[in-house]
Formats: C-alpha cells, sequence, structure tokens
C-alpha cells in the first residue's frame, strides 16, 4: 500500500479528541489532523506540558486546539474530562485512544490497579464508555485504539492481571498484556458496535517501531537515567520518526477505505513504512477472552459502555 498524510481527506467540521498529545506519535496525529481541517481536543495529565504543545501545534498547523486535563491513572480525572467534553460539545466524530506508558517498574494507579494496565487499557475503556453517547451523536464516529506488535509477546490476561502484585513483576510482560488488552477491546468494541446496530466505527493501529519519548519513559520513572540515555540514542538511531509512526493510526482515523475491527501498521515487517492491513495474534481475536476482559473493565471501573442508538 503507498499511503501518505496527503491521503487524508478534508476533515472540516468533524471533531477529534487525542489522548497523549503533547509529544509523539499524539502530537503528530493531532497535528495532521489540525492541518486537514479537524477540530482538535488534546488530552493530557500535565497542563504546562499540554498549553506548550498546544502553542506549538497552532503555530505548526495554523489552527490551534483545546486542551482537556485527562489522567487516564485516576479514574476520577477520566469522568471529570469525559463530563467536560460532554457538557461543551454536541458530537464527537473520533477518538484516537493514544496515551500510555510502557515498561514501568511495578506502580499503582490511582484506583489501585497495576500502572500499564490501568493506564493503557482500564483509562481508556472508561474514556471511551463515557464518550460514547456524544460520539453516536455524530454521522460517522469512530474509535481508533492504538495498541503494539508488543501485544505479540504475551498469550493470555487473567482478571487478577488488573492488579498484579509487586513481586514476581515483570514490566515487559505487564507491557504487552495492556497492548494485548487494546486489542481486545478495540475488537470487542467493534462486535458491540455491530451488534447493536451502531454506525461506529472501531479499529486499531500500532506504529511499529518510532521514535518517541515512551522508550525512555520507564527508565525515567525508575531513576535510571543512564539507561534512559542509552534507550534514546539506540530508538533514534534504528527507529521511524514519530511522524511516520503515527500514520497507521491516522489512516485508521481517516481513510474510508478503513473496516469496522479493521487493525493497522508498518508495510515492511510491521517495523516502518507505509500503513497497511495487519493481523493480531489469534489470543487478541478470541472473542470470549475479549468478552471477559470487558466484563472485568466494568466492574473495574464502574463504566459499562452502552451502545444504544440514539433515535
Amino acid at each position: 500500500m503507498t499511503w501518505s498524510t496527503a491521503d487524508i481527506p478534508d476533515l472540516t467540521g468533524r471533531r477529534a479528541l487525542v489522548t497523549g498529545a503533547t509529544s509523539g506519535l499524539g502530537y503528530e496525529t493531532a497535528l495532521e489532523l489540525l492541518r486537514h481541517g479537524a477540530e482538535v481536543l488534546i488530552a493530557a495529565r500535565n497542563p504546562a506540558k499540554a498549553a506548550h504543545a498546544a502553542e506549538n501545534l497552532k503555530q505548526a498547523s495554523g489552527h490551534e486546539p483545546t486542551v482537556v486535563e485527562l489522567d487516564l491513572a485516576d479514574l476520577t480525572s477520566v469522568e471529570k474530562a469525559a463530563d467536560q467534553v460532554t457538557k461543551t460539545y454536541d458530537k464527537l466524530d473520533l477518538l484516537v485512544n493514544n496515551a500510555g506508558v510502557m515498561a514501568t517498574p511495578y506502580r499503582q494507579t490511582a484506583d489501585g490497579f497495576e500502572l500499564q494496565l490501568g493506564t493503557n487499557h482500564l483509562g481508556h475503556f472508561a474514556l471511551t464508555g463515557r464518550l460514547l453517547p456524544l460520539l453516536l451523536k455524530a454521522p460517522a464516529p469512530r474509535v481508533v485504539t492504538v495498541s503494539s506488535f508488543m501485544h505479540k509477546t504475551v498469550r493470555g490476561l487473567k482478571a487478577t492481571d488488573l492488579r498484579r502484585p509487586e513481586q514476581g513483576y515483570s514490566k515487559w510482560i505487564a507491557y504487552g498484556k495492556s497492548k494485548l488488552a487494546n486489542v481486545l477491546f478495540m475488537l470487542e468494541l467493534d462486535r458491540r458496535a455491530r451488534a447493536a446496530g451502531s454506525n461506529l466505527l472501531s479499529a486499531g493501529a500500532h506504529p511499529g517501531y518510532a521514535a518517541t519519548h515512551l522508550q525512555a519513559a520507564g527508565p525515567e520513572l525508575a531513576g535510571r537515567a543512564l539507561q534512559a540515555r542509552v534507550w534514546g540514542n539506540f530508538t533514534k538511531l534504528v527507529a521511524q520518526s514519530a511522524a511516520a509512526g503515527a500514520w497507521p493510526s491516522l489512516y485508521a482515523a481517516t481513510d474510508p477505505s478503513v473496516r469496522p475491527g479493521g487493525y493497522y501498521g508498518p508495510g515492511f515487517f510491521e517495523y516502518r513504512g507505509a500503513p497497511t492491513a495487519v493481523l493480531p495474534t489469534r489470543t487478541a481475536q478470541d472473542p470470549a477472552l475479549a468478552e471477559r476482559l470487558w466484563v472485568w473493565s466494568v466492574e473495574a471501573t464502574g463504566v459499562d459502555p452502552a451502545l444504544t442508538v440514539p433515535r
């Protein structure tokens, strides 16, 4: 497939919310959406970083995004952010679940969940569920959930993983499980949308290996400055740019040919290059596991996403 951001259609009149848009993939996704006419809300945890990113996005695109304060590791913050958006806007055309943490030392979210599953999956599950009524008011709503080829490194998921104890903790296994949860959620949302007769399109994407701050964030959180620098320098040497890494997300978010439940990544061995349709693992495509994860997520977050089609 040959595709670039020049192929993004005119997005005038469409409103998008992108999580984790202060840097990396989220920033590049927000930038291209703005350049192509969309109204963009950038959701971020750090107000100072968000304000700085918003100014840079305005300078680069000629259009000013709106900042929404959101900490995905705090379900109360998720609720407040969703309430703010719902009270302010009449519809939401696009939600890009992009933000995440990677390979962190054992930490817990504000609600006591393992940090990576709690942030990467549960936070986005709750946000999507709370924004669904607004999405369903749009004529052709989409939810794009960003995963990783690291979802291929794990073979299953259990309810107990949501509160993984510190003893025996593997930061990379926990990250892989959070990315597996992203794909399972994306596909289950698609199944439920179609069963409800909704025109909501749920799709997924992964960036391949892209140069972002994510690789260094885990070592930084652990206080390993040297390791963080090594990771950062290695990534700059071998990875594609964050702009190129955002292409699969942008393709999933905007291209007319995207199919419900589609999953997209770089074409060159899923490592780099133009986006194309790729296959999640058999585990990620297991509808029984996806349904169990949905039930666990409802119990954990207190949010039960309703897919009733507005009349």
